[in-house]
């Protein structure tokens, strides 16, 4: 996504939490707790991967994107579809996004990643929301530079 920024991979922390369990540090019923929230929030807006379950190994893991942030009002905390967030990130300043992955057999789950998504990503925003796009060290509307560009060419 174009304006996805300030991204944390959890892949480490679930590489730590998989070597506990199989040493038998720490239990199957410990890592396999997904809510009835989350399992239905998978069902209904999770993203199916080719990934198998590290656990159970019999299923694909399903991820789900949570959103949160001050703009979002009523709308934290709930679930979204991958095809939403681009459309929120062009609409809304600034949201962080969860990737949580869950096994619809098993209930093992995990966060996977969290990022930044919103207009401030972009390179030039501005405060009514346009975009501009840097020409040749100065500042234009995005409307303008790609038709200087093209006169140019010819």
């Amino acid at each position: 996504m174009r304006t996805q920024r300030q991204v944390v991979d959890y892949s480490l922390q679930k590489r730590a939490v998989l070597r506990e369990l199989l040493a038998g540090r720490i239990g199957t019923y410990d890592v396999c707790d997904a809510s009835p929230y989350l399992k239905n929030a998978a069902r209904f807006h999770g993203e199916s991967t080719d990934d198998r379950c590290p656990i159970c190994r019999s299923e694909n893991l399903i991820h789900v994107h949570y959103i949160y942030g001050d703009e979002l009002k009523q709308s934290a905390g709930q679930a979204r579809t991958r095809a939403e967030l681009p459309v929120l990130a062009m609409t809304l300043r600034e949201f962080q996004v969860f990737v949580v992955e869950v096994c619809p057999g098993c209930d093992w789950n995990h966060l996977v990643e969290q990022f930044l998504l919103g207009r401030d990503g972009l390179v030039g925003g501005t405060e009514d929301g346009t975009e501009q796009e840097v020409v040749s060290g100065t500042s234009a509307p995005t409307g303008s530079a790609p038709r200087r560009r093209r006169e140019a060419q010819r």
